[in-house]
């Protein structure tokens, strides 16, 4: 355990070296890039199911009854965000393709690891993750009228759904059913006198438990390589992009910070709304945004500039927003 113990210590600057190595492979071996970008799906499903391997489902079930959490979660996510992408989006109203890929991405709140974030800094994953299939409800039934309000009604007809719901399936469903069979198994034949199946159980939770660094690393080098390259060639169409994104974490930390103090939730719980408000759902989303016609090509581009923005500013949020909510 002396090797899970060493990278436990020493998250932050590893997650920014997977980062640097991500963005170096994807510069100089741009062939690479259609390769990670397969690995993708299943890395990110592997780190979820690790994610929620951890959290015991029936935490889950009692968090689900923690109705003013969700009342602060979904008013963050679905009322006073859209008001501000609604906002930022002005500033690249006259490129369709740009703002269709600003609203696809800011719209729509993460289901996935925001989870593993929110447990890196001491955040209430438990809440966050009994959550998620709200959160991923009601984004599939309100992304259609918010697009058409903040777009225009035209829009409507060039999003294809299809992918947004097989990601769910891939990325939160499956994992979610599989960590409950493994914790399932686990839990057979009592402490003393585990048969095989409980030992195989146990046995999955601690390597689960341990890969995490290494898994998100995986998950961080491989989104940034597989999409580093295209971003850089369209660099000077997508650097109007990068300030709105930056502004859009500043002002969602500080709503999920308000938020939390005037919802009287404890620390972890603060803390969770703040990454659920920060974050958003740009790999479930970048599906869609592929899907697009020709002409809107700027739009995935969009959507992957936010994936880069977030991923440094979450690795500075693991350890800025303890301190900013910290346990009293």
């Amino acid at each position: 355990m002396g090797a899970v113990g060493w990278w436990d210590r020493r998250q932050v600057p590893l997650y920014l070296a997977a980062i640097v190595v991500g963005a170096a492979a994807g510069l100089t071996l741009p062939q690479v890039a259609p390769a990670l970008e397969h690995a993708i799906t299943p890395v990110l499903a592997l780190l979820l199911f690790a994610t929620f391997l951890g959290v015991p489902l029936v935490d889950v079930g009692r968090a689900f009854r923690d109705w003013r959490f969700l009342a602060v979660v979904l008013t963050t996510n679905f009322v006073v965000m859209p008001a501000v992408t609604f906002g930022l989006s002005r500033a690249v109203a006259d490129d369709a393709g740009l703002l269709l890929g600003v609203l696809l991405v800011l719209l729509t709140p993460c289901v996935d690891y925001v989870v593993v974030f929110t447990g890196l800094a001491g955040g209430a994953r438990d809440r966050l993750l009994a959550a998620t299939p709200l959160l991923m409800l009601l984004q599939l039934l309100l992304l259609p009228g918010y697009l058409a309000l903040l777009a225009g009604p035209g829009v409507l007809g060039v999003v294809d759904a299809g992918p947004f719901v097989h990601a769910f399936v891939v990325l939160v469903v499956a994992p979610l059913a599989a960590a409950g069979v493994v914790q399932a198994l686990a839990r057979r034949g009592g402490a003393d006198r585990p048969g095989a199946a409980g030992r195989a159980g146990r046995a999955t939770e601690a390597v689960a438990a341990g890969a995490m660094v290494p898994l998100m690393m995986a998950t961080l080098a491989v989104v940034v390589g597989s999409q580093v390259a295209a971003v850089g060639a369209r660099a000077v169409d997508l650097v109007r992009v990068v300030p709105l994104y930056v502004a859009f974490v500043v002002v969602a930390v500080a709503v999920g910070l308000a938020a939390g103090r005037a919802g009287r939730l404890d620390a972890p719980r603060t803390r969770a709304a703040v990454f659920s408000t920060t974050t958003r759902n740009s790999l479930v989303v970048l599906p869609l945004a592929l899907a697009l016609p020709g002409a809107l090509a700027l739009a995935p581009l969009a959507v992957v500039t936010q994936t880069l923005v977030e991923l440094v500013a979450m690795v500075v949020l693991v350890r800025l927003v303890p301190r900013l909510a910290p346990v009293r």
